[in-house]
Order: structure tokens, then sequence, then C-alpha cells
């Protein structure tokens, strides 16, 4: 079975944000402005995206 993959993209940026919500965004890879990642569909994943996601476009 293939895993569902997500795709992120860092659309806006980090400064002025709060600490965790960095942690956040380099967790999911993400390192510059629109810089893109694509994640194993998870819980987790999920999770930390819906945190962030003032910050995301996901598709």
């Amino acid at each position: 079975m293939a895993d569902k993959k997500i795709k992120v993209t860092l659309v806006r940026s980090v400064i002025g944000t709060r600490e965790s919500h960095r942690a956040t965004v380099r967790g999911l890879g993400l390192k510059r402005l629109n810089s893109t990642s694509e994640l194993v569909d998870t819980p987790a994943v999920r999770g930390m995206i819906n945190k962030v996601s003032y910050l995301l476009k996901v598709e």
C-alpha cells in the first residue's frame, strides 16, 4: 500500500511568529520562504500543519 503524501509550501515568513511555531515549521522540513516538503499523511503531520496553517499552502 502506497502511503498518502501531502505537499506543503511555506508561503509566509516565520519572522515575528512564536518560537514553537518556528520549530513546527522546521519539523515539517521547511527552511525558507517558498520551500516545499512532501510528507506522509499521518495524524501527527496533520496536527503540525493545523498549528501553523496560516503560514502554509497545502496541496
